[in-house]
């Protein structure tokens, strides 16, 4: 039996933590050589993932530059990774969601013939510059991917409507299965920000903001709304893991800093962001992950955006799409402090995007796209596992 040749390639934090642990579930496969190659499009960040699921990278391109463009990143990924096809010589190359390095890997593959299965696959908001780049960056590689892992029936029917060639499986999204390495029994922290804190009498709150399409009046507004719900509710404690982009450092440090109950810490390691969560009364953001992540424990979640390309969540009550506007911010969150009804209907621990066993339907769809296997995968229902 011949074995099929997996390169998995990812650059930043939260491609990371939803791809280790299928590059984990990859190694243990027979039929499967298992090889990661990272770009560090976001060199420590990526870093403390791999430390987390203790994982190595078999290629490393190390591209990350002071500043870096997206022409920086996409042209430096172009530029590194033939050398890495042509030494692990993968049959299948599997990229992650909708950065650059996954728009830039996957072009490389194609013009190298070499097949692409793009995980997470068929997100979309149907605007190509919100999230911008990311909205752009999935649908090309949607057109460049033969092999196409679909969290959700919904993700898989906007792979339909749009007649992507290949194959469509749905999966549920790895980010559940991840959870079950970081939560662990004990829930401690690492971070000594974090355990320096008092967490067990006022009522917490994790903010993050970090998108592209949020910069300039859209996080003046998100911070100045934080800041105000801060000063009137003097019980709660509102903790920001505060992304390493220095526009929006610029940006949080002269609105959000000197406030009593925020506290600005540095980015987290994926164990302590999901345990720090776990401990939240809601949460507060403009990432796409976290949207996955926060209903798997049962959190209550304002979105940060205008729009989502994860509706599932939304339909299901847990997630809300607050928008962007100060008193749109100020009005949900106020709600979830002085509502109890209204909290406990969005804090029921439902999750459409998983039930931690994507990795493993990932793993037999590539061995029976490989004919190393008939076991063709059941689709993940999250409508059985909401009935």
């Amino acid at each position: 039996m011949n074995n099929i040749r997996v390169l998995s390639v990812f650059g930043t934090r939260p491609e990371a933590i939803k791809m280790a642990p299928l590059a984990l579930e990859l190694g243990k496969r027979d039929g499967i050589v298992s090889q990661v190659c990272v770009t560090a499009q976001h060199r420590q960040m990526l870093d403390s993932v791999m430390d987390c699921f203790h994982l190595k990278a078999d290629y490393d391109l190390n591209i990350m530059g002071k500043n870096q463009t997206l022409t920086d990143v996409t042209s430096r990924v172009l530029n590194g990774l033939p050398a890495v096809l042509e030494d692990a010589k993968p049959d299948l190359l599997l990229v992650h969601g909708d950065t650059t390095t996954t728009f830039s890997a996957a072009l490389s593959s194609f013009y190298h013939k070499v097949t692409v299965g793009h995980v997470e696959a068929g997100l979309r908001t149907y605007d190509r510059y919100s999230p911008f780049p990311e909205e752009m960056n999935r649908s090309l590689v949607g057109r460049l991917a033969t092999l196409h892992f679909a969290p959700t029936p919904k993700n898989a029917e906007n792979l339909k409507k749009e007649n992507v060639q290949g194959e469509i499986f749905i999966t549920g999204n790895t980010v559940i299965d991840a959870m079950k390495y970081t939560i662990g029994d004990n829930g401690s922290f690492s971070s000594e920000e974090l355990n320096s804190l008092d967490l067990d009498d006022r009522r917490l709150i994790v903010l993050t903001c970090h998108r592209r399409e949020n910069y300039g009046e859209p996080m003046k507004q998100i911070f100045t709304a934080v800041r105000d719900l801060a000063m009137k509710n003097p019980d709660l404690l509102i903790v920001y893991p505060i992304h390493m982009s220095p526009v929006v450092r610029d940006a949080a440090g002269p609105i959000l800093s000197g406030i009593d109950n925020i506290r600005l810490i540095e980015p987290l390691d994926a164990i302590d962001m999901h345990r720090l969560m776990d401990r939240s009364y809601f949460v507060m953001t403009d990432s796409g992950g976290i949207q996955e992540e926060a209903p798997a424990l049962g959190k209550p979640v304002l979105v940060l955006r205008r729009e989502t390309e994860r509706p599932e969540a939304v339909a299901a009550g847990t997630v809300r799409l607050t928008g962007v506007e100060y008193r749109s911010i100020i009005e949900d969150a106020t709600e979830l402090l002085t509502d109890p009804a209204a909290y406990a209907k969005m804090a029921r621990a439902v999750n459409p995007y998983g039930d931690g066993h994507a990795c493993e339907r990932i793993a037999d769809a590539i061995l029976v796209h490989a004919g190393l296997s008939d076991r063709i995968p059941a689709p993940f229902d999250p409508y059985h596992e909401l009935s």
